[in-house]
């Protein structure tokens, strides 16, 4: 099952449901909702089902009464009066409005819909729980890489404490609403289990302090008395020190799917074939910060490390043409790319291998070809030239090409085996022989030393050694800088660690922490220089083994052992009312389903989610543990993170993120009030009215403007980009009679 196909369906399903009587609708989007359908449909999709015309809800539109529309928006202040105005003052804007809210609307702009000027046309009004960002068949992202600054940055003075909290739970309230729609999306009911580590205690503004606190109890409780008897304020008081980032959203995640299910008790809806409850796991970056730093030689976990994509989906290469001559190409790296999708969690000797047998084979079948076959990239290079004939394979064959040499030649360039096996000792604690790592110290100096090594591979070295030594001498650190002559930003990133709970200083008398979550040592086999697997893999297989402690991973609410047989949390009747899209079964569940599908679709679901950045590495094990434990598992943060995009975001961590790309200007102010949840929606998802035309065009004349509305759109080049109506061109202009009287017949025939 794929997550974004699953978010294809829905919204398909949401734009086939309106039929009105005139066959053709109106779609209204604004900007936010146009760019989620266009992450996971292409605009000739949506033409395909009766769609006239694509309008942007900021933009001036001529009133079409003689068309229905569908209103697809985010559910903001803002949007509810924009509908409210498109009928309200004696206008128009549509014959009728279907309106489908991304989000859940609140009740109170629901009740002033309904007691608006336009009620009267509204025809539907449903909430589709789609706001999440599916970036690849079992991964999703809330698009906060902000989020980190938020959660780890510390407050500067005992003043900002409280208002750093009030703006760490407006982002925190926001994230557990988009993991509530993405297990609405799934149909899941979930356990949740939340990280609460023993070793640090929580950080940034959860830390502990007087203005966050709630009053202490009063002075007459006895301290011996028992936990209940000691009554709620006394419990209160001390809670916080348990407030963990996780924990803190993992009970708002419980809160929002417990408020869906009180109105929608037919929730989950039975599944065919049943499928066993699933659990949701909330942890956050600080539990593994080795996985963020290490250099890893997957495919894709490597390329994103070592080559300029960005956003983990767009690269840049030179193509060859037929003639030789080199031309800029910008690739879309994405789970439509099957090569891609193929390759991208195999070791890259592997993948290199299998790229040039395939295209070894592809040259066999279809070019004709006699000879030996590529033996080495540079032989393939040269056959690819000879290509002309086979253009979207001979494209795709191209930029993995060049990808992977671009990686090698990297590889080669910085001393990348050198440095990645003294970060694998540190990750690891032992040698690829498995002994303890003694010449660690001299293994590392002449790489800080090197001009070979670029400063942020330094940066790397020097903090997963400080980890591996749970903290080391101010002196020993101040050599240690020395040696790699560091800035003092790239200082800053390394010292910055401590405020995800790591100890980078440490004295003669310091015992070791006694971390209670640690890679196991793997019994596969495995290439020297990615012995270490990402903490996460530890604790899914933990999980799934029934061994994951739990007052480690404790649950929220009900633990599989005490809750009642997963069937009977899904044997209510299902209730189909008439316009609620959510209570209907979804569509996909019903394709063809062969033995092997039987069994997949039926997989208890396993959903991460790693608030802070999750690393390829950790998505890569989604996928690989998904075969290995015969569970679905699907992997989610507030964004997908580079050891460059962490190292940097470092950097400016104790700066509260100015200078940083996910917010240049940092946090921002802090002395403003508290907000709603729904002011905080309305700011994320504000968008601009555009400025009324100079002039209005004439009202064209009832006839010819009935005719040119029955024609299908020329489609524009893609649904993503800023075009606001899909026929805007030439839309309403005056024609001349016979004009009109040829597309009328053209647009009859066409259809």
């Amino acid at each position: 099952m794929s997550l974004i196909n699953t978010l294809k369906a829905k919204f398909l399903e949401a734009i086939r449901s309106v039929n009105p009587p005139g066959r053709w609708k109106i779609l209204v989007v604004d900007e936010h909702s146009q760019r989620l359908l266009g992450s996971v449909l292409k605009q000739f999709d949506i033409l395909e089902e009766n769609v006239t015309l694509i309008e942007s809800i900021t933009s001036h539109r001529e009133p079409q009464p003689q068309f229905e529309a569908m209103y697809l928006l985010m559910s903001t202040t803002q949007n509810v009066d924009r509908i409210i105005r498109d009928f309200s003052n004696g206008h128009q804007q549509y014959a009728a409005a279907h309106l489908f809210f991304v989000d859940g609307l609140a009740e109170h702009l629901f009740e002033r819909l309904t007691s608006s000027p336009a009620e009267p046309y509204l025809k539907a009004l449903q909430e589709l729980f789609l706001n999440f960002w599916a970036i690849e068949a079992q991964a999703f992202s809330v698009r906060s890489p902000g989020a980190f600054f938020n959660m780890y940055s510390p407050p500067r003075n005992d003043m900002l404490y409280k208002p750093m909290r009030d703006r760490l739970d407006e982002e925190l309230r926001f994230m557990s609403k988009m993991i509530t729609n993405v297990c609405l999306t799934l149909n899941e009911y979930p356990y949740i289990r939340y990280y609460s580590p023993s070793h640090h205690p929580p950080l940034g503004p959860l830390k502990p302090h007087a203005s966050t606190r709630p009053p202490p109890p009063a002075e007459t409780a006895s301290r011996w008395r028992t936990n209940l008897a000691r009554g709620s304020d006394a419990r209160a008081y001390e809670s916080v020190e348990g407030d963990y980032v996780a924990k803190v959203l993992a009970f708002m995640v419980q809160q929002s799917l417990d408020e869906y299910k009180k109105t929608n008790p037919d929730f989950p809806k039975p599944s065919d074939p049943p499928r066993p409850r699933g659990t949701l796991i909330i942890t956050d970056r600080s539990m593994d910060t080795f996985a963020p730093l290490l250099h890893e030689f997957t495919y894709q976990a490597m390329a994103n490390d070592l080559l300029p994509i960005e956003d983990g989906t767009t690269y840049r290469y030179k193509f060859q043409t037929a003639v030789g001559a080199y031309e800029d190409k910008v690739a879309t790296l994405s789970d439509a790319d099957s090569v891609w999708t193929e390759l991208r969690h195999m070791h890259m000797r592997e993948a290199i291998d299998k790229l040039m047998a395939d295209f070894n084979q592809f040259m066999q079948d279809n070019a004709g070809f006699k000879g030996e076959g590529a033996a080495n990239l540079n032989d393939m290079k040269d056959m690819l030239a000879n290509l002309p004939q086979y253009q979207e394979q001979r494209e795709k064959f191209s930029l993995h090409l060049n990808m992977a040499q671009e990686c090698m030649a990297i590889f080669e360039r910085d001393k990348l085996p050198a440095v990645a096996n003294v970060e694998q000792n540190c990750a690891t604690g032992v040698t690829a022989e498995g002994k303890a790592p003694k010449t660690l110290v001299e293994d590392m100096v002449p790489l800080l030393d090197s001009r070979d090594v670029i400063n942020t591979n330094k940066v790397r070295i020097i903090a997963l050694y400080i980890q591996h030594r749970d903290g080391v001498p101010d002196e020993d650190r101040r050599r240690l800088y020395q040696h790699a002559r560091l800035t003092l930003a790239e200082q800053d990133a390394v010292n910055a660690l401590v405020n995800l709970g790591v100890r980078i200083s440490r004295q003669s008398g310091d015992k070791d922490i006694k971390k209670r979550l640690k890679q196991k040592p793997s019994n596969e086999e495995e290439y020297e220089l990615s012995r270490y697997k990402p903490v996460l893999r530890t604790v899914l297989e933990d999980h799934v083994a029934s061994k994951l402690d739990t007052t480690l991973f404790p649950y929220v609410k009900d633990s599989p052992s005490a809750a009642p047989a997963a069937s009977s949390l899904r044997s209510s009747p299902a209730i189909q009312p008439a316009v609620s899209l959510r209570s209907q079964k979804p569509n996909w569940h019903k394709a063809a389903r062969g033995p092997n599908n039987a069994q997949q679709d039926s997989r208890q679901r396993i959903i991460v989610f790693v608030a802070g950045g999750m690393t390829y590495s950790e998505m890569r094990e989604a996928y690989l543990l998904s075969k290995s434990l015969n569970k679905e598992i699907i992997v989610g943060s507030t964004h997908p993170v580079t050891p460059q995009h962490f190292v940097d975001d470092l950097k400016v961590l104790e700066m509260a993120g100015v200078g940083s790309k996910a917010l240049p200007n940092g946090l921002g102010e802090t002395n403003a009030p508290p907000r709603s949840a729904q002011e905080v929606y309305d700011q994320k998802y504000f968008t601009r009215d555009a400025p009324p035309p100079q002039r209005a065009a004439p009202p064209p004349s009832p006839q010819p403007s009935k005719g040119r509305l029955l024609q299908r759109p020329s489609p524009v080049s893609s649904f993503t980009g800023s075009s606001l109506s899909v026929n805007s061109a030439g839309y309403g202009e005056k024609e001349s009679a016979g004009t009109t009287e040829k597309k009328k017949k053209r647009g009859f025939l066409r259809f």
